[in-house]
């Protein structure tokens, strides 16, 4: 267990309320699936399981952007706190990173990969991103490979 008082860097990002038009748009889409499902699932198809298991799926999908996230970096770890889970990482398991808009991806391969999102991690800057260039500084110290 890490200890939250001795991280080198600490930031939380909350996109929900980082980004109120980014927000509205989200919501919008939501309840345009949210009436398809309906109209397919439950109006064409008469199975409301299949309602919720798209509602459900969408949810699961979208989950990280309507939760506040808090971010720990250690000299050998990284320490994500989501309201129910908790990621630990050691810099040795990611071959590289790279940054994009809103934050860094740091891949378990050499190089940059489609299967990034599935099998790296994702790490948002906060709304100032004041630590950005911290951030990065500190990773190609660790990672080493920066794309």
């Amino acid at each position: 267990m890490l200890s939250k008082d001795k991280a080198l860097f600490h930031w939380k990002s909350f996109p929900l309320l980082d980004k109120p038009k980014m927000s509205v748009l989200v919501f919008s889409v939501i309840i345009i699936v949210a009436w398809i499902l309906w109209e397919l699932a439950i109006v064409q198809w008469e199975q409301p399981l299949y309602y919720v298991l798209g509602i459900v799926i969408l949810f699961l999908g979208i989950f990280p952007y309507f939760v506040p996230t808090e971010y720990y970096f250690f000299d050998n770890d990284i320490l994500i706190q989501y309201p129910i889970i908790k990621v630990e990482k050691k810099y040795s398991d990611f071959g590289c990173f790279y940054v994009d808009k809103n934050g860094i991806m740091l891949s378990t391969f050499k190089r940059p990969r489609r299967l990034d999102s599935f099998r790296g991690q994702s790490i948002r800057f906060s709304k100032t991103q004041k630590e950005r260039n911290e951030i990065i500084s500190f990773l190609k110290e660790k990672i080493g490979k920066q794309f």
